[in-house]
């Protein structure tokens, strides 16, 4: 194998792989990922377009951190840069069977691999702000249908409104007449995932400039954010569900002791307020008889098709839903022609599976809400089906798009995109629950930029919901789903009108297996579930 000498201390990972051949590159990526990329390659991937996939696939420090992928790894340093490596190292390549995390720690920095030491500029556990957030039309209209259902006996109601219309910051008007009515008093915000919070601690401090009455306290509580509780009277509270439950275990009556100063609980994303341990939450956050609930909701259902599970938001919320009322229009139609929304055009592309589905497979598919994971990774992770999202994207970007987000099946699936659009000279990111914070955000930065080169950004588990990109136009479901409350939120992303800050127009692709119903509609998934309320 020829070497190459580099200058400098240390060796980058993309240089260790630039000095490896073909045989040693696949020695070190995951063999299934291997077997796909070859089968798209016509055969076998090599030369250029194996070292582009190596830059994407290599994750140096899963490989160091591994005794048996180490002894692989270790013997193929070109031999200009093994003693600098002993040196700096303090270790032996023949002893790595027997390194614990500080060998490790060295072997990582000679690849200029350091342990992430970035911290975000942190938001004040407890900040005080003081008092033109204005409301369209049937943003109005839908809270005057609300206030008075939250006013009487039983006070619980649920906010319908499509992905992108406003529901964030209508709901901030409830919030902020709840806070003038009510001196002292505290609103909770519920949600899961620190996007969702962070997006309403922005917009609640952006609406109280306009519409408070006093100064008030602005509260977060998820992850490792911890304030007292015990000393916030007055203001606006963002709790993380799953910190929620997990305060639970060693304070067992820490919402009941709140609830005594609550008035108005949202709960974004309603219909997670149904699964057990999250109506507990709700449940004693509003026991006071003066307290509200309101939902907040682009779907009002849990499934597509299971009546009884979707009954049972219906009642958590004693039937009470208030959705969109234009006179004389379909809601979906006035949203659009009036530019509250993107007028949407939805392409089905079919691919031929590599995993054909057996009888135990659609059993178990029947019985969930969604597709099982395992059986979506291999549905999805065959040639013709990542071709197909290739070749997706490729239409995409020649009818003139370019912002361009893509659901994943898979964190392999993702990779093995990326690395398809990499080899082809296209722009593009991978964002997994995985990514580290920097790299996430810079994914994210770039992707939203006014930079008119077409960007891609994969993503799988992630951008669901709390992510605005407003550029994007045209979405590519690339993961298998019986959920049409995923569905939706997928969709959402590039659904924002001219009005609301997005497009005019966007493109949603969905890549199904034949043997697997999909989605098609806006108009379907907004009023679905109208049985049931």
């Amino acid at each position: 194998m020829a070497k190459v000498s580099y200058e400098g201390l240390g060796l980058t990972v993309n240089q260790f792989i630039d000095a490896l051949s073909d045989n040693d590159i696949r020695r070190i990526i995951d063999g299934g990922t291997i077997d796909v990329l070859d089968a798209v390659f016509s055969g076998k991937i090599s030369g250029e377009n194996l070292k582009k996939a190596a830059h994407i696939l290599v994750d140096m420090v899963s490989l160091l951190n591994n005794p048996e992928t180490r002894r692989i790894v270790l013997p193929l340093i070109p031999d200009s840069k093994l003693i600098e490596f002993q040196e700096r190292t303090e270790c032996e390549i023949s002893a790595s069977d027997d390194w614990g995390k500080p060998e490790i720690h060295r072997a990582l920095d000679f690849f200029g691999i350091f342990e992430e030491k970035f911290i975000p500029e942190p938001r004040p556990l407890i900040s005080e702000i003081s008092p033109n957030y204005s409301l369209f039309d049937h943003q109005r209209a839908a809270i005057n249908n609300l206030i008075p259902l939250l006013s009487e006996d039983r006070r619980r109601a649920v906010l319908h409104l499509p992905t992108g219309v406003g529901k964030t910051r209508t709901a901030m008007h409830v919030v902020s007449d709840c806070l003038r009515q009510n001196e002292p008093s505290i609103v909770v915000w519920l949600a899961s995932g620190k996007e969702l919070l962070e997006q309403a601690i922005g917009t609640f401090e952006e609406a109280w400039q306009y519409l408070g009455n006093r100064a008030v306290n602005v509260g977060s509580l998820w992850g490792s954010r911890i304030i007292d509780i015990d000393n916030f009277f007055d203001g606006f509270l963002a709790i993380g569900l799953q910190k929620g439950w997990s305060m639970l275990e060693t304070q067992p009556d820490w919402t009941i002791k709140l609830s005594e100063r609550i008035r108005l609980v949202i709960f974004d994303e309603a219909h997670q307020s149904v699964a057990k341990t999250y109506s507990r939450i709700a449940n004693e956050l509003t026991l006071h008889p003066k307290c509200s609930l309101l939902g907040l909701t682009a779907t009002p259902g849990r499934t597509w098709t299971d009546i009884d599970q979707d009954g049972k938001l219906s009642e958590f919320y004693c039937g009470n839903k208030i959705s969109l009322n234009v006179s004389n229009a379909n809601p979906i139609d006035y949203l659009i022609k009036n530019q509250f929304m993107a007028k949407p055009k939805f392409t089905t592309m079919l691919a031929n599976p590599g995993h054909r589905l057996t009888q135990n497979d659609k059993l178990r598919i029947a019985e969930n809400l969604d597709i099982p994971d395992d059986i979506m990774e291999a549905l999805s992770m065959s040639e013709q089906y990542i071709m197909a999202v290739i070749n997706s994207i490729e239409e995409l970007m020649e009818r003139g798009h370019v912002r361009i987000i893509v659901f994943s099946a898979s964190v392999d699936h993702a990779n093995t995109i990326a690395v398809i659009l990499t080899v082809k000279n296209l722009e593009c990111s991978v964002v997994t629950a995985i990514t580290p914070n920097r790299i996430r955000d810079q994914a994210i930065r770039n992707f939203k930029s006014a930079n008119i080169t077409p960007n891609i950004l994969i993503n799988y588990g992630v951008l669901t919901t709390g992510f605005d990109a407003p550029m994007a136009t045209a979405v590519v479901v690339a993961r298998p789903t019986k959920s049409l409350v995923l569905f939706s939120q997928m969709i959402g992303r590039v659904l924002r009108g001219p009005k609301a800050g997005g497009t005019e127009e966007c493109e949603i692709i969905s890549v199904i297996d034949p043997s697997l119903q999909g989605f098609g509609s806006i108009i379907e998934s907004f009023h679905n579930w109208e049985d049931i309320w």
